[in-house]
């Protein structure tokens, strides 16, 4: 199955409209351009796995497959609470922190 990467038509009017109408510059543009192009890749991949039984895949192995691949492709940013932690782990190599200090302990007990 082949899947186009270009843009719809009505997509690439907006973008040049936002060029020509100074409403974005061009480094804005190109990341949206670049994430509809890794959308529309990853849309392709999704309806691959849609049609796994034709692929001797079994139904759960695709679904599972499919919750893996759209993870790997699209994670998720740290938290704030997991940037936190990893800039607090910095400094206590560089500071005398001990691992079980009360800021660590208040981070940890955070909601992601």
């Amino acid at each position: 199955m082949t899947h186009p990467i270009t843009p719809p038509p009505e997509l690439l009017k907006q973008w040049e409209d936002d060029w020509f109408n100074e409403r974005e510059n061009v480094d804005v543009l190109l990341t949206q351009a670049f994430q509809a192009g890794a959308d529309q890749e990853l849309e392709a991949c999704m309806d691959w796995l849609a049609n796994a039984r034709n692929h001797s895949l079994s139904w759960n192995e695709a679904t599972n497959f499919s919750a893996n691949l759209c993870a790997a492709r699209r994670p998720k940013p740290p938290s704030l609470k997991e940037q936190a932690l990893a800039e607090l782990a910095e400094w206590e190599n560089v500071m005398d922190i001990a691992p079980d200090s009360p800021i660590r302990r208040a981070l940890e007990q955070l909601d992601d």
